[in-house]
């Protein structure tokens, strides 16, 4: 009998629990799914066509701007306050201390349209990742990468430009040659 309910179990979560949800508020095309941890929702703008993989950790509390065609893929965090150095320098004080205590970092992040958060990343308080930019996987943002960028490491750096890739894509594809250049301007590639 325990086993047939644990097997019932799993189908049902298979079918409710993990199951990409279509449609946000303003963004009916984006997806975002049910088991990422969205907090301080007020301080997220969403753009469409959005698309957000499972297990991230997204914090919107201090404004975060994911602008259209963006994808994030899974085990993400993108935070946009962070307590670890003042915690760590001010002790117990933290905890007492008015006001926001030294070390404390809050900023806006905002994801540049069409670019990819790859799995594993980290995108810190206050960076901007590029329209068409590439986070690898297991990188780790700081700052801010140029549009187009490809981003690799921690903290991540440049390692490439998409623009050679999307020359090529385009270069077997030249009807997609509009609808590129629509978003990524004429210079794109």
């Amino acid at each position: 009998m325990r086993v047939l309910i644990n097997r019932l179990r799993r189908r049902l979560l298979r079918l409710l629990g993990f199951r990409m949800l279509f449609g946000e508020a303003g963004a009916p095309h984006s997806r975002i799914a049910p088991s990422t941890c969205l907090e301080g929702e007020a301080g997220l703008r969403l753009g469409d066509h959005v698309f957000i993989g499972q297990f991230n950790f997204i914090d919107a509390s201090a404004g975060l701007i994911i602008e259209e065609g963006v994808q994030i893929t899974n085990f993400c965090s993108i935070v946009t306050h962070s307590t670890h150095d003042a915690l760590r320098v001010n002790g117990r004080r933290f905890a007492t201390a008015g006001g926001e205590p030294p070390g404390y970092r809050k900023a806006p992040v905002r994801l540049g349209a069409y670019s990819f958060v790859g799995p594993h990343s980290l995108i810190e308080p206050g960076s901007t990742l590029g329209k068409g930019a590439i986070l690898c996987a297991y990188a780790q943002l700081r700052g801010a990468a140029p549009d187009f960028a490809i981003m690799a490491g921690q903290p991540a750096r440049q390692v490439g430009d998409t623009r050679a890739r999307d020359a090529a894509l385009l270069a077997r594809h030249p009807e997609l040659r509009a609808a590129y250049e629509g978003w990524a301007g004429r210079g794109g590639a």
